[in-house]
């Protein structure tokens, strides 16, 4: 019997050496090779030096020509950054100036147990018996040896492969990243049209064949549009095994698209083409490439080509065209996800409806445009919601078998009208028309959290963020459903992940109230503190509604007090430092004001605002849960199961 390392922990990372991976409370991380190499060489000496000269050894072999120095400080940086380690106060990796680096955390080793298969025992037992008299017959038992075990790791293989298959009995899934096409018109107010032919594109491929070929969303493509990272680095950040990269030009009527799909492990071209179109043509035209490069995938993974050609545009007139060019504008400014760029999305949406009343897109565009705007504008819901449940019902009456209006419809029902049944299942209907859908699995995961169900949650929402990896709103919610179920830490971390990635991106802010429900309120302090500061909300309402929900949860009555005194004094602006409605309740919660508290939640509820679909599950209204207002609260949002 022998030993072989099977994984090494340290903190709440796992580095697993046969599959070359490190995990982080069982979620895999993104790592380069090099670095894992370099990881891997200090857990394993965990606690003494391991020189540069021996990671050169290790690492960076004779036959790797690279800039040695520069590839290990890249490496170590990369490590530091996945690990949220310091140089200047290590937790984890240590520099020793001039000579090397020293894994500083303890490290626990998980050993295996090997047999040893019986030939090979038979082989080192006459090895032993012969003795050292007989070194010209060494070098047969040694490749004697050798054939064994090589027979035997193929027939365990072939045993394992065959096991496998009989148990999933599931078919191969590949993933493709449509990378975002180029824009070569010369014209950067263009951009909205090679974006949207991105989309667009994105969205045909998706409903190909979606049990065999999954396409990640735009949200994580967009992040590699005017980058030169190297195709592997990005397959490997989405983890896709095909990328699909092309350029568009536009010359009045005239569009040319070329495209080309490259099979990232060996960097081979398997299909490359070269559209001239007249706009009028352009819808086909993506419906065509995008059944030429799903039957190309297929076929290079030896599967017979799905017969399936997609749902062909519904109305192909002129006007349908121009239409198209406006909803590609909407979306474009859509995904930006800020006041004023929705205010210009609805207008293009609504332009495009002018252009084609018929045209079922842009009337969930404006669905779309519409839910969120009450959530990103504050924009009071009876304004927005029943403009929302229009446009979303118009397009369904058009074509019932649009996902993105089934998913409007849904988020509707859950953040107006608190009727669950209806949101889950338009959430379902719109995962089963598009499964590539990241927002469906995205808005699904977050209504089964607001009702406490956070495993189904969290596994759908990492559902979503397979299809976006690289999605803040994605990411972000992930980290709300994670604080919700009380797993504070973890949700520290997702969103301490995210601001790595957008110090300000909005919901982001959520870190704030993680501190404080884990007890870290100097940690809640200097993250509320640098916030408000880069924003110049230091004398806001929002600023001192926090302040004094932080300082009361601190115990901290005096300052709990004066916060409270300087945010009634503060001026009342729009949009400065959050939603009016959750200001007061972070400010009455901090001076124990409950009655105030209760108050507002009920005028929330009788106005239909998103607020109260949160009672179940947000630590803030622990204090209020015995009392009878907030248990009939809860009953009239059907949330009281």
């Amino acid at each position: 019997m022998t030993t072989e390392p099977c994984k090494f922990r340290f903190g709440p990372y796992e580095v697993h050496p046969g599959t070359r991976e490190l995990y982080k409370h069982g979620r895999k991380l993104k790592l380069r090779q090099q670095a894992f190499q370099v990881l891997l060489a200090l857990v394993e000496r965990a606690g003494n030096v391991v020189t540069r000269e021996q990671l050169r050894d290790r690492v960076w072999t004779s036959d790797t020509f690279v800039d040695f120095e520069h590839g290990l400080n890249t490496a170590i940086k990369e490590l530091r950054a996945t690990l949220n380690d310091s140089a200047a106060e290590p937790r984890y990796i240590e520099t020793l100036p001039k000579l090397g680096y020293r894994m500083v955390a303890v490290v626990e080793k998980e050993v295996k147990e090997v047999e040893e298969v019986k030939e090979v025992k038979e082989i080192k037992h006459a090895e032993r018996a012969m003795g050292d008299d007989q070194p010209k017959n060494w070098w047969r038992w040694k490749w004697a040896a050798a054939a064994v075990l090589g027979l035997c790791a193929i027939a365990l293989l072939g045993i394992w492969m065959q096991k496998r298959r009989m148990q999933t009995g599931k078919k191969e899934v590949t993933r493709l990243a449509v990378l975002p096409l180029e824009n070569l018109t010369g014209d950067p107010s263009q951009e909205y049209f090679s974006d949207g032919l991105t989309e667009e594109m994105i969205a045909k491929l998706g409903r190909i064949d979606p049990q065999r070929l999954e396409v990640i969303a735009r949200t994580s493509v967009m992040q590699y549009k005017h980058t030169q990272e190297p195709l592997d680095r990005i397959a490997r950040e989405l983890g896709v095994q095909y990328v699909l990269e092309g350029s568009v030009r536009r010359d009045g009527d005239t569009v040319r698209i070329t495209e080309q799909l490259i099979q990232v492990q060996n960097q081979a071209h398997l299909w490359s083409r070269e559209y001239d179109r007249q706009r009028t043509g352009l819808l086909t035209l993506q419906s065509e490439i995008a059944q030429e490069i799903g039957d190309e995938i297929q076929v290079s993974l030896g599967q017979r080509p799905n017969s399936h050609k997609g749902r062909a545009p519904a109305n192909a007139s002129a006007a349908s065209y121009e239409a198209y060019d406006l909803y590609l504008k909407g979306r474009y400014y859509w995904n930006k996800r800020t006041e004023a760029a929705l205010q210009q999305a609805a207008n293009y949406f609504r332009e495009a409806i002018q252009k084609d009343p018929n045209y079922a897109s842009a009337y969930a565009g404006l669905a779309d445009t519409f839910a969120l705007q009450g959530t990103w504008s504050y924009l009071p819901t009876e304004e927005t919601i029943p403009k929302a449940r229009a446009a979303a019902l118009k397009a369904l009456q058009i074509d019932d078998g649009l996902a993105e209006a089934h998913a409007s419809l849904g988020l509707i029902a859950e953040q107006h009208d608190y009727d669950w049944q209806t949101a889950e299942r338009e959430f379902r209907r719109a995962i089963e028309l598009d499964p590539d859908y990241a927002t469906g699995h995205q808005w699904y995961a977050e209504c089964l959290s607001l009702q406490g169900q956070f495993k189904e949650a969290l596994a759908e929402s990492e559902r979503a963020r397979q299809l976006d990896p690289l999605s803040l709103i994605i990411a972000t919610d992930h980290g709300l459903i994670l604080f919700y179920s009380r797993q504070y830490d973890r949700a520290i971390e997702q969103l301490r992940a995210v601001r790595e990635m957008d110090v300000d991106f909005p919901r982001s802010s959520n870190i704030f109230s993680a501190y404080i429900e884990k007890g870290d309120f100097a940690t809640a302090l200097t993250e509320l503190e640098g916030e408000s500061h880069r924003h110049h909300l230091e004398n806001s309402r929002g600023a001192f509604a926090s302040k004094t929900y932080l300082y009361g949860r601190w115990r901290r009555e005096a300052d709990a007090q004066r916060a409270f005194a300087n945010y009634e004094k503060a001026p009342r602006l729009q949009g400065a430092g959050g939603d009016p409605a959750w200001m007061e309740l972070y400010a009455y919660m901090g001076v124990d004001r409950k009655d105030d508290a209760i108050a507002v939640l009920e005028q929330e509820y009788k106005e239909h605002s998103s607020v109260p679909v949160t009672l179940k599950v947000d630590p803030l209204f622990d204090p209020l849960r015995g009392d009878p207002r907030f248990q009939e609260l809860l009953r009239n949002t059907h949330l009281s199961q």
